[in-house]
């Protein structure tokens, strides 16, 4: 499995309008073409303008080949479009990451 963990940070004050604006627009295209997000957080403590999701991939063609069709789909497009007007995001990190060999994910079945 290939984890996506996607951490953004907000213009102080504003994450309430971002999260909205993606609510709205945003969230069930990009659960269309990569399914439901392993966890979406809000920070709570910490830099309290930032908020991280992340999704799961079987491996990284999955993630390339999802995440190509979303790019193609005119509405996740126009809520791109409509996030980059808004100005709401100032910062964004994506790491891919791996399961260490001694993690079992809470309901896998052991291999």
């Amino acid at each position: 499995m290939l984890y996506d963990v996607r951490t953004y940070t907000c213009r102080p004050g504003t994450i309430r309008k971002h999260q909205a604006l993606y609510l709205e627009h945003g969230f069930e295209v990009q659960k269309r073409h990569l399914g439901d997000p392993l966890v979406y957080l809000l920070t709570e403590t910490g830099d309290v303008n930032s908020y991280l999701h992340i999704w799961v991939y079987q491996n990284a063609a999955d993630r390339e080949a999802r995440r190509a069709a979303m790019m193609r789909d005119p509405q996740w497009l126009a809520y791109l479009e409509k996030s980059a007007d808004a100005g709401y995001l100032i910062r964004q990190e994506n790491r891919l990451m791996v399961r260490a060999p001694f993690f079992q994910p809470p309901g896998a079945v052991a291999s």
